[in-house]
């Protein structure tokens, strides 16, 4: 079997895969290296064999879970790395090992799926926007907050703004100006995510008019999916440039 991870800011997305058919045995999302252990030790018949990784954590806490990885489960880990190019993709970068890896394995997966120019549109901590032509030149992208950053500065910093989880996501059952502070702030915070598909998706047309594949994934792609019912929503996206990035025979 092998394990495939996504190492966020503030989650950790994992399946587990059968070494034959690359069919999907186990899959989740956790919060700490900890809850990550106890999850695979609780995959009946786990069996691993391998395990690719991409992190945008530092290097002393990449390196601590993977000696955890290691330890726990004697696997043998390989960790995907920046590049200047892989897979006919160009990074666009300046400083090419600066942008963000799961930024790169999500564009080097819209553009295998693609056959072409795209949009890739990630909604996790953060949101991106990334625009690969169809020659494979990656043009630049953009970083804006996402749902919970927004959510937590006001938070923060707005002393009157205080609710739980489970009000922010009945908040957002409905668009409709907000009759409270937690509809107000949820739907707001909601509409700004929605204005910038749209305003990518228009800079995409003014590059290539309509010869582009737009696509959305994150965790948070769902409160966006139907602004763009043309858009390709691929949940695992980063975990399809993974495979390109680490091949493991």
């Amino acid at each position: 079997m092998i394990l495939e991870l996504d190492c966020g800011n503030s989650f950790i997305k994992w399946r587990v895969l059968a070494t034959a058919s690359c069919a999907v045995v186990a899959e989740g999302v956790v919060d700490s290296d900890k809850a990550l252990v106890d999850s695979l030790s609780a995959v009946q018949g786990l069996s691993l064999c391998k395990c690719r990784l991409v992190s945008v954590r530092t290097t002393e806490e990449t390196g601590v879970l993977i000696e955890l990885l290691e330890r726990e489960f004697s696997v043998s880990v390989v960790c995907a790395k920046p590049a200047r190019e892989m897979s006919g993709v160009r990074n666009g970068y300046d400083d090419y090992e600066r942008l963000g890896l799961d930024r790169w394995l999500a564009m080097l997966g819209g553009f295998h799926l693609a056959c072409g120019a795209c949009l890739v549109l990630d909604f996790g901590t953060a949101v991106t926007a990334d625009f690969i032509a169809a020659d494979g030149e990656h043009l630049g992208g953009f970083i804006c907050p996402g749902m919970p950053l927004m959510r937590n500065q006001l938070r923060t910093h707005t002393r009157k703004i205080r609710y739980g989880d489970h009000a922010a996501e009945l908040a957002l059952t409905s668009q409709a100006p907000g009759r409270t502070t937690v509809e107000a702030v949820e739907r707001g915070c909601s509409l700004m995510l929605r204005g910038f598909v749209l305003t990518q998706i228009e800079m995409a047309r003014s590059y290539w008019g309509g010869s582009f594949t737009v696509f959305i994934t994150g965790g948070d792609a769902g409160l966006v999916a139907d602004v763009a019912p043309e858009a390709r929503v691929v949940s695992d996206l980063v975990f399809v440039g993974l495979a390109m990035a680490c091949p493991l025979s």
